[in-house]
């Protein structure tokens, strides 16, 4: 079965307009990291169990909006390894939001480049795709660095007895970043294809 020009440009727009989506909503839910406290460490009315986003907390269903602002913050009071870890969370909330950003004019691009049929044009798309892809794999990356390092940090705070009763894990927020890379990369392979696609289609006049 023979893959038309139509067909892959169409795949490669909804892939795109996917992972737009998935990113989006991943940035603006509060589910990248959860963390569950046992019931028998704490008494009836006490709720610590806690979900946060790039930007905010939500601690026993209060969200504190301003709890997590790496810009803002007061170096000075900090220690060397929590001044890292503040700029390594101003890197994340940097190269994702720019990620997405990026993504809205890629959707443009595909459209013009597709447009126009042109192999250079879509060869450049599925590379600003791919550039994308990077920034959000650099920043998802980041952010599961980050998570392990300041689970480490209180750990050696509180010590092993301290988090006996606590559970941490990633959340479905997270996941969604990750399905965006993933249709990020198969929107840049579907454009290749097409520009190649392309390129055959206006060299079959002349070799014939």
């Amino acid at each position: 079965m023979r893959v038309t020009f139509g067909c892959l440009v169409i795949a490669a727009g909804i892939c795109g307009a996917l992972s737009f989506a998935f990113l989006a909503a991943s940035l603006g839910t509060d589910y990248w990291y959860i963390i569950e406290m046992n019931p028998m460490n704490m008494s009836d009315s006490e709720d610590m169990s806690s979900h946060s986003g790039l930007w905010s907390i939500n601690e026993g269903g209060k969200m504190y909006a301003d709890s997590i602002d790496s810009f803002t913050a007061d170096y000075s009071k900090y220690s060397e390894t929590e001044l890292h870890m503040l700029s390594m969370h101003s890197a994340i909330v940097v190269l994702l939001p720019l990620s997405l950003v990026l993504l809205l004019f890629g959707g443009i691009c595909g459209l013009v480049s597709s447009l126009a049929r042109s192999p250079a044009l879509l060869t450049g798309t599925a590379s600003y795709f791919f550039i994308c892809s990077l920034l959000t794999l650099c920043g998802v990356s980041l952010y599961i660095i980050y998570s392990y390092q300041a689970l480490a940090e209180t750990e050696r705070l509180v010590g092993l007895e301290g988090l006996a009763y606590v559970h941490t894990s990633f959340g479905w927020s997270l996941g969604l970043a990750w399905l965006s890379y993933s249709l990020e990369l198969i929107s840049g392979i579907l454009l290749l294809i097409a520009a190649r696609v392309v390129k055959l289609q206006h060299n079959s006049p002349s070799m014939a």
